[in-house]
């Protein structure tokens, strides 16, 4: 079964929706923030909700869902998609896909790069149809607005950066880009997102401890919890729900609008699709103490009657769609990043020499 396009046609959403539940027990553990904790709310009913799973974190997801960390590459199926790779040297290497940034990388626009660095550079601005990319300048305290960075001057083609985009990563048209560094109005939204809810929760608290065999109470010794010693106690707080869904979000309009072809825009549809199958199959062990899966099968809340094709079906679309489309892409581009020579050598130069002690 293949994806009805013909159902799509008009649609500016294509929204989905996929019941959850604990693969084990009852209890799950949602996503931290840092300055909040889980992230508890309410309805105007006084129905107690939970965010689980938050739309950044789901975005990264769905797009390592398309990435085998073993041969460090695209999974068989997706080959032919064009991205960049980074070589960083002793740091070790990255790609546009992992990189959250994606092509707003630092370590593709910053620092000192290889000819071939040189060339993507170049050749992207001039697909951008963009002279230079904006500079960083001294700030001022009168120039607070555009926070020490020049803008690039002149009327920017929109239509141009998707193309650049589909080009040269594909992924980050899908994801979204906002081309800082290389003008500050370069932006596209992210056109597929996802978030995941919990309903009507209660929390669960317990706690445990670690135990340190050797100094269970190293205050004697001048050591301390900070250091990593001495049995520490710890509070837990996990949840159960009376109902956990995903929602996905695939904006139709945006991607036509990108005026990319047909192919081109099939192509971004059934890629979605996989991704949120890829990510409900196998990427829902969310943390140690949250593994859940999917109750039934994915459903379209939004057009009616629209029936989302299973994985392999979707992978055989994609194969078929990015081998229709291989001439607007660039293929892998393969890049060298080192720090900057000068900013190296600059904060070399401030480091003050220590004299050593006459013996």
């Amino acid at each position: 079964m293949s994806i009805d396009y013909e159902k799509l046609k008009g649609q500016p959403r294509l929204l989905l929706e996929a019941q959850l539940k604990p693969l084990q027990g009852d209890r799950f553990q949602p996503t931290g923030f840092a300055d909040l904790g889980p992230a508890r709310y309410s309805l105007p009913d006084g129905t107690e909700m939970l965010l689980l799973e938050s739309a950044q974190s789901v975005a990264n997801r769905m797009e390592l869902a398309c990435w085998n960390e073993e041969s460090d590459d695209l999974i068989e199926e997706l080959k032919g998609l064009p991205y960049i790779r980074i070589d960083c040297g002793d740091l070790g290497k990255t790609n546009t896909i992992k990189e959250f940034h994606r092509l707003n990388s630092p370590y593709i626009w910053t620092g000192d790069g290889d000819d071939a660095m040189k060339r993507f550079r170049q050749n992207f601005l001039d697909d951008l149809g963009v002279k230079t990319a904006r500079k960083k300048k001294a700030k001022q305290s009168s120039d607070a607005d555009n926070e020490g960075t020049t803008e690039v001057p002149g009327v920017l083609d929109f239509q141009k950066l998707y193309k650049t985009a589909f080009k040269w990563d594909t992924n980050s048209v899908l994801h979204g880009l906002f081309l800082e560094k290389v003008a500050g109005r370069l932006r596209m939204t992210r056109a597929l997102s996802g978030f995941i809810e919990a309903r009507k929760v209660a929390s669960v608290d317990s706690g445990g401890a670690k135990v340190d065999h050797v100094l269970p109470s190293p205050k004697h010794l001048g050591l301390s919890a900070d250091d990593g010693f001495g049995n520490v106690p710890f509070h837990r707080t996990e949840f159960t729900a009376d109902e956990i869904k995903a929602y996905f979000n695939l904006d139709l309009a945006l991607l036509r609008g990108y005026g990319l072809g047909d192919e081109a825009t099939r192509l971004l549809i059934a890629l979605a699709l996989f991704k949120i199958r890829r990510f409900l199959s196998t990427g829902l062990r969310l943390r140690t103490a949250c593994d859940l899966e999917v109750v039934g099968d994915v459903s379209v809340a939004r057009p009616a009657g629209l029936v989302v094709p299973d994985e392999q079906a979707l992978l055989q679309e994609c194969q078929t769609l990015i081998g229709k489309c291989r001439a607007q892409f660039a293929g892998i581009t393969e890049v060298v990043w080192r720090p900057s020579e000068k900013k190296t050598k600059s904060k070399k130069a401030t480091v003050p020499e220590v004299e050593e002690d006459e013996a």
